[in-house]
């Protein structure tokens, strides 16, 4: 199995016992992830399994998702994210449930969550444009400036950075370093930071280029 999801819980740090030195870290609670369904390349055409996070009583998800969990013989939850497998004859049953131990070998993994939203902003935030000179009276601080010619094209060209909308969208780090795991907790030590805010949803999988 490629994949779990999980929860950012917050960030911490932990000390190297001999060195001393602070690794700042992200906490990331997979706890228990089920196995919702499992797909296999003579029924599906190709091989993979659905995983379900955050359990939860069966009124409190719609008819076709604690429908589709009973049709497995799983439990339904309120987030659903399908992996790929590491191999097509990996063996998995429904309702099977996973732990962070499966990164016990991984050393490094990939992260996708969703970036804060910062709402409208103008350029210097969202594209660090540098800003106007602060002296011998300017009037232009943070403003953008010129958008392009004006007789011709006599239009504004697709594609130039301007204020807009800010973060609020799927972003994948890639090559985290994961430092520790704990078991017991559920908890995923992940080198740095990651997408999203805290108690926001993120999907770790492994990350199979970086050695």
């Amino acid at each position: 199995m490629q994949g779990m999801i999980g929860k950012k819980v917050g960030m911490t740090r932990i000390f190297d016992k001999e060195t001393g030195v602070a690794t700042p870290v992200t906490i990331v609670k997979a706890g228990v992830n089920i196995v919702q369904q499992v797909k296999t390349v003579d029924r599906d055409g190709y091989a993979a399994v659905q995983l379900g996070f955050d359990m939860c009583a069966e009124n409190k998800v719609s008819k076709p998702v604690a429908g589709h969990a009973k049709k497995h013989n799983s439990e339904p939850t309120r987030i659903t994210k399908e992996f790929k497998l590491d191999s097509a004859d990996e063996k998995l049953e429904c309702g099977q449930k996973v732990s962070v131990e499966l990164f016990d070998d991984v050393r490094f993994v990939d992260v996708t969550g969703t970036s804060l939203g910062r709402g409208f902003t103008g350029t210097v935030k969202r594209y660090n444009f540098h800003i106007g000179r602060m002296t011998h009276g300017n009037m232009n601080k943070r403003a953008r400036g010129s958008l392009g010619a004006g007789t011709y094209p006599a239009r504004v060209f697709p594609g130039v950075k301007m204020a807009g909308q800010h973060g609020n969208q799927r972003v994948t780090v890639k090559g985290v370093e994961v430092v520790g795991l704990d078991p017991e907790a559920g908890l995923i030590y992940l080198k740095g930071g990651i997408p999203g805010r805290n108690k926001g949803v993120v999907y770790v999988t492994k990350n199979n280029s970086k050695i």
